[in-house]
């Protein structure tokens, strides 16, 4: 078991950059796959983005490829959130989560530890 804390969320205008950070925690963090969720108010959770326990292989849903990129900094333990050109549409509250099931890491159902979420709101 592994705990995450989110960070960097906040309200920004159409085209611009927000940063989010997730901490991640725990005895055998290293060996979990983290991945970005996002929920918006009356929808449900969706993939954003997520990278492999190494470092090595990084997957994004098609909405926001291009626009966001994912990094790890496993000195840090942290995993970061890069998002570029965001749009309205970004508006969620925005999870990190953590799983050992390194196959389906765009499968919510796949995640057994989450963090508590925060807050990016774009304006238009």
């Amino acid at each position: 078991q592994v705990q995450l804390v989110e960070s960097g969320g906040g309200l920004v205008q159409s085209g611009d950059s927000l940063r989010l950070s997730c901490a991640v925690t725990g005895r055998t963090s290293s060996r979990y796959a983290v991945g970005w969720f996002r929920q918006a108010p009356g929808k449900e959770r969706e993939f954003v983005a997520a990278m492999s326990r190494d470092g090595d292989h990084e997957y994004y849903a098609d909405s926001v490829k291009g626009r966001f990129t994912i990094s790890r900094n496993s000195a840090q333990r942290t995993v970061s959130l890069q998002m570029n050109t965001l749009k309205a549409e970004d508006t969620a509250v925005y999870y990190c989560a953590a799983t050992l099931d390194y196959l389906r890491v765009k499968l919510r159902r796949a995640y057994h530890d989450w963090g508590q979420g925060t807050q990016v709101t774009v304006s238009s």
